[in-house]
């Protein structure tokens, strides 16, 4: 029973990874246009669009998340 777990483990860190925005994000996308594709939308160009807005978001957060570096004045 322990390897159901640590294989669980694995999916949940490989799937979701650090941020379940992005996860929840690409699964929107990804679904919406299967839904587009089967009622004869072409919107193909939608998805480059929602992996490019889901970087700007992901990096936005993770900026605001950590402090800002300051210079080190002993290093040259």
């Amino acid at each position: 029973m322990k390897w159901l777990a640590q294989f669980g483990k694995f999916w949940y860190d490989f799937l979701i990874g650090d941020d379940w925005r992005l996860a929840v994000g690409v699964v929107a996308a990804i679904s919406g246009l299967f839904v587009a594709a089967h009622r004869g939308v072409n919107w193909w160009w939608l998805l480059p669009f929602a992996v490019a807005l889901l970087l700007v978001i992901s990096v936005t957060h993770e900026m605001r998340r950590r402090p800002p570096l300051t210079p080190n004045p002993g290093a040259t």
